[in-house]
């Protein structure tokens, strides 16, 4: 994609089809006139009465309690510098989506038109009343510092500058365990720190509050080492100046044990890196281009231990695993501040995680076997979902033994608990699954190539690096429409209809006939399907010039499917094959079975439908928890359609005594634990959170699911095909372009599990 692709991409996203990235939504009901009296006049002055006669009803009463103020003069944006106010908000709009998707904390964004101290000051302070908690943003040194200081003593609420402390604590974590695995004491390790804006500063401090010793710490700026004897030197610079006549990063690297860069690109050579000590720890954090390459670090010294900020590479440094975490702990006790125990209850909590088994989502997510404590990995990943369990109860416990905490918690269980619900709203899943797919990203065959979204969304799986396209189609309508969205790549076209591609055509129709001779087809019958794409598609994948198929978006699915049984067939040991789709709800994703295939399934079927479905979500790394749904209730009525939900539920608990499945169940009950537990206690899915529905019949799973896409606006991934040999998957009539990139990322997921499979039987014999 060209630079001015990108730019217009991300001028869309940003403009369309709603400008911004965050909007206000009502949390209570609003549809009727006795709502609208509560909500505004008359009822609304009883809670301003009761706020009146004590001012901290206001959590109770109010959204301060979770609303986050993200708060930026534009004066430091990113890599952009001083843009001002106006040009800074679209950050502060990304900060306000991070916080909530990440611990479901609402912001609102805040851009202040002043670079006067006093005036910055003032104006946070005016208007903290609304707030639970106050994040500043892109401020520049040496103002940032006196601001937080500032508002830290003159509110009584958290406030955090997260350009300081964010990348302080999770370097801390990572270098507490970098120490650890290089076998060296941090009050011994000699650190150099390229940089001395804010975010140096407040890591060169917490690194002292973890063990380093202030006089084993060089700093640099872009004049050079900061010396005790040079002149006009900020108060921080100074505090941090060394006595040592040195002037270089190269004199300051030499048998130095870390690195610390903030500041820019390719500013260390190898020369450098070999004259550091053994076991030597580079964090090289500038971004998006560290000051020295990974592979060109790792290749240097075999002994390094190197972290970056960025995730194509193990070991990112990424405020994400701090900022979201430390206010929802804040928030959540009412914490008066954020202080240095609670910033260093994170520090020790990010810590800790690393070193314990990683789940099987994390590891799928990135492509790992097992993601184990190492050189490789210091730090927890982004997509962990014990982030949110973890660091917000230690931040928690630490403003409370320190005495900041104006509401303690009691059940230490419940809150967790509660925690963990907050992921229900994006769980994670989609970003999970195009990460694992641009790991070893394959070949996928678009048989509707000349279809402008199905174009569309080869052209972003292509440049996201999740899949190999290649498009099928009339070459001439293709080229066109590529020319028209800016996919100027050399993508592999082909035309199953040409000349050109007779010599393929003759040889997929001749290992077609000669499987399918005895039963009805002719060479010159095979030789005319190989024209149409569909059989086409489906024999590159058979011959292993390609590793799926994506098809579907202009033909109704019956149409789509045939071919592919013909061709591909079931897997070993499926008799019949079906489909799932996950609903991405805010109870987190629901795996809805069958949506597509299997119109009356009998008793057998469906058990086989739950089996294959409860293979799917383990993909994932999920643990499959499914009821089996019906309009009647364990027994309730003894009509066939119920029985045969009984029945296979029967199956399953005799054959498959481990598997979480119980039913028949209505779907309310499935997805009620209460109501569950109050009627119905001796159920397997009491205390557990269902996440997959296996429905009696066609009807009732693709209504559903159409349901809950259209009115509830829940994003699908599907359907996903199961039980086929080899990866294929049939898209909805006119699915989207995100519909169709989230497919192709389960059918490259696909491809790599069933090539995983392979080489593992491959081994065995």
């Amino acid at each position: 994609m060209s630079e001015e692709s990108k730019r217009r991409e991300a001028l869309i996203y940003h403009a369309k089809p709603t400008p911004g990235k965050i909007k206000v939504v009502p949390t209570k009901k609003y549809a009727t006139q006795r709502d609208l009296s509560l909500a505004y006049s008359p009822g609304v002055a009883e809670p301003c009465l009761e706020i009146e006669k004590d001012k901290e009803t206001v959590y109770k009463y109010t959204a301060k309690g979770n609303l986050v103020a993200v708060i930026s003069n534009g004066t430091a944006v990113l890599g952009l510098g001083n843009i001002g106010p106006e040009a800074s908000k679209p950050v502060m709009e990304g900060k306000g989506l991070l916080f909530k998707i990440f611990a479901d904390i609402d912001v609102f964004d805040i851009e202040v038109d002043t670079e006067n101290i006093e005036e910055f000051i003032q104006t946070v302070k005016n208007i903290a009343p609304t707030f639970g908690g106050i994040n500043l943003e892109d401020i520049k040194a040496p103002e940032a510092f006196e601001i937080e200081r500032r508002l830290k003593e003159e509110l009584d609420i958290p406030v955090m500058h997260d350009d300081q402390h964010g990348t302080a604590i999770i370097s801390a974590a990572a270098l507490i365990n970098a120490v650890e695995l290089a076998d060296k004491k941090i009050e011994e390790v000699q650190i150099v720190i390229s940089g001395a804006g804010a975010a140096a500063i407040s890591c060169s401090r917490l690194y002292q509050a973890c063990g380093a010793k202030r006089e084993n710490m060089v700093m640099l700026d872009s004049k050079g080492v900061i010396r005790d004897d040079r002149d006009n030197l900020t108060s921080e610079k100074a505090e941090f100046a060394t006595h040592r006549k040195i002037d270089t990063l190269d004199e300051a690297m030499k048998d130095a044990d870390v690195f610390i860069g903030l500041s820019m690109a390719d500013i260390v050579s190898p020369e450098m890196l070999l004259a550091m000590a053994k076991n030597p720890i580079v964090f090289a954090m500038a971004n998006p281009n560290p000051e020295i390459k990974y592979d060109l670090a790792v290749a240097t010294r075999k002994d390094i231990i190197m972290a970056t900020g960025r995730s194509d590479h193990p070991n990112q440094v990424n405020n994400v695993l701090g900022f979201p975490f430390i206010f929802r702990g804040a928030l959540d006790v009412r914490a008066t501040k954020i202080n240095e125990d609670m910033k260093m209850a994170a520090v020790k909590a990010l810590a800790r995680l690393a070193k314990e088994p990683v789940p099987e989502q994390v590891n799928i997510a990135y492509g790992e076997t097992r993601l184990t404590f190492g050189k490789d990995y210091i730090i927890p990943k982004p997509f962990d979902p014990r982030l949110i369990a973890e660091v917000p109860p230690a931040v928690a416990k630490a403003a409370i033994e320190s005495g900041v905490a104006k509401k303690p918690i009691k059940d230490w269980g419940k809150y967790t608990d509660s925690l963990l619900e907050r992921l229900g709203s994006d769980n994670k899943l989609v970003r999970l699954l195009l990460n694992r797919a641009k790991i070893n990203p394959k070949r996928v065959v678009f048989a509707e190539a000349d279809q402008l979204d199905v174009l569309k969304a080869a052209q972003i799986v292509y440049e996201e690096g999740i899949a190999i396209p290649i498009l099928l189609g009339r070459k001439e309508t293709i080229e066109a429409l590529m020319k028209e969205i800016e996919f100027e790549d050399d993508i592999a076209i082909i035309d199953p209809k040409t000349e050109e591609e007779n010599p393929r055509k003759d040889k997929y129709a001749k290992v077609y006939w000669e499987q399918r001779k005895r039963r009805g087809v002719t060479y010159y019958s095979a030789q005319r399907l190989m024209r149409e794409r569909n059989y086409f598609a489906a024999m590159m994948v058979n011959e292993g010039d390609a590793d799926a198929v994506i098809s579907g978006y202009s033909r109704n699915y019956p149409t789509v499917v045939k071919p592919m049984l013909e061709l591909i067939g079931m897997a070993d040991g499926v008799s019949k094959i079906a489909t799932t789709n996950i609903m991405m709800t805010k109870r987190g994703p629901i795996f809805l079975s069958d949506t597509s295939i299997n119109i009356d399934p009998d008793a057998k079927t469906l058990a086989k439908i739950a089996q294959m479905t409860s293979s799917v979500i383990k993909l994932f790394g999920l643990n499959p928890v499914m009821a089996m749904v019906s309009y009647s209730n364990f027994g309730s009525s003894i009509n066939d359609r119920a029985t045969k939900v009984r029945e296979a539920v029967s199956y399953l608990h005799r054959h498959y005594p481990d598997m979480d499945v119980d039913g028949e169940l209505q779907t309310d009950f499935a997805l009620n634990d209460e109501m569950l537990r109050e009627r119905f206690p001796f159920s397997k899915l009491v205390g557990k959170k269902v996440n997959a529905l296996i429905f009696p019949n066609l009807d009732a799973a693709n209504i559903t699911y159409k349901l809950l896409k259209e009115l509830h606006e829940a994003d699908s991934i599907g359907p996903i095909m199961m039980g086929m040999k080899k990866p294929v998957h049939i898209l909805q009539l006119g699915a989207s372009v995100d519909e169709i990139v989230n497919m192709t990322a389960i059918a490259v997921v696909d491809a790599q599990q069933k090539e995983k499979r392979d080489l593992e039987n491959a081994k065995s014999k």
